[in-house]
């Protein structure tokens, strides 16, 4: 049974505790319906609250029938729910930003949204295992490192996936056996987006031509990946307190020669570490912004700066590494 099934992975991947108040973000479709329906029937056993949060993106004709269907869904429960109408098109294209990307940013920021107001401390989404065999694939084909091969992880708090364990198929299943009749968007059918290409076209055609178990093969290797990055994750921690000389909000300074003396894989790793703990971020680095500064730190050249993105500077000088936020 898909509700125990869910527990489980509730259970094991400590996802949920006693009294956590969780927003769960509902689009009207088989997932999020199922994703609602399940922790519905579950919250008095877990003693949790919850409140939902829904998007009506304006972008195609039935988003008001949606909306009123989850309206409806969580009026009959009463479940609090957050509704937000949004021109997604039209921002997208004052932002010059992808439809998809844009709606995805407007999402997440409404889920956050209603979170703090709520005050809620969990948000939960209704990525299931298809979503991340997509994503894998999605990844590979633009030339991941092992982080990439990850997939959508299970849990980054506040975010909680109860659904990551859990077939398309299973998921559509249950919403018949539950007569949820969830709302179908019609899009996910046609191949405007490289998601729906790799669901509608790559994976069908590798079931058939090579594999009829990708789905459950990609997902192994999203187990053996999450594995080995924690493994890096933890080494790299503990080179960075060995090669700390200095720390403070504006500036982080290591030793240079115990980091040329590391292997490269953990150079690599320990400079995204670096920047992200100077920035709050490594959006925008590039697999050659890396090399760059490897190469400066191994020549040692000093008087000679690197900007990787506008709001870093690292440059090498009387053997320590600078990283610092640019004025």
């Amino acid at each position: 049974m898909l509700q125990e099934k869910v527990l489980n992975t509730i259970k094991e991947n400590n996802l949920i505790q006693k009294n956590d108040k969780i927003v769960i973000g509902v689009s009207g479709g088989p997932d999020s319906m199922c994703l609602l329906d399940i922790l519905y029937c579950l919250k008095d056993d877990l003693e949790i609250s919850l409140v939902v949060s829904h998007i009506n993106h304006g972008i195609r004709k039935e988003a008001e029938e949606e909306t009123k269907y989850v309206e409806e869904y969580c009026n009959k429960r009463n479940i609090p729910i957050f509704i937000k109408r949004v021109n997604v098109k039209e921002i997208a294209k004052q932002q010059k930003l992808g439809t998809e990307e844009m709606g995805r940013n407007i999402r997440y920021n409404f889920f956050e949204e209603v979170a703090k107001i709520t005050k809620a401390n969990k948000i939960a989404t209704a990525h299931n295992l298809n979503d991340n065999a997509e994503t894998i694939l999605m990844n590979i084909m633009r030339g991941t490192a092992i982080s990439g091969l990850k997939g959508i992880e299970i849990s980054r708090l506040p975010y909680i996936r109860p659904l990551r364990e859990c077939a398309r198929e299973e998921i559509e299943a249950y919403c018949k056996q539950t007569n949820l009749n969830p709302k179908i968007d019609k899009t996910n059918l046609e191949d405007i987006y490289t998601r729906n290409k790799i669901r509608n076209k790559l994976i069908p055609y590798l079931k058939e031509e090579f594999n009829p178990n990708i789905i459950e093969s990609l997902n192994r290797l999203s187990n053996l990946a999450k594995q080995d990055e924690e493994y890096f994750t933890e080494i790299v921690k503990q080179k960075y307190e060995t090669l700390k000389i200095g720390e403070n909000e504006k500036e982080i300074i290591l030793n240079l020669k115990d980091f040329n003396n590391l292997p490269k894989v953990i150079k690599t790793r320990l400079i995204l570490y670096t920047i992200n703990k100077v920035l709050g971020t490594t959006q925008g680095i590039q697999k050659i912004n890396i090399e760059d500064i490897i190469k400066l730190c191994q020549n040692n050249i000093g008087n000679k700066y690197l900007t990787p993105n506008k709001n870093i500077k690292i440059f090498v000088k009387k053997g320590k590494i600078f990283f610092m936020i640019k004025s």
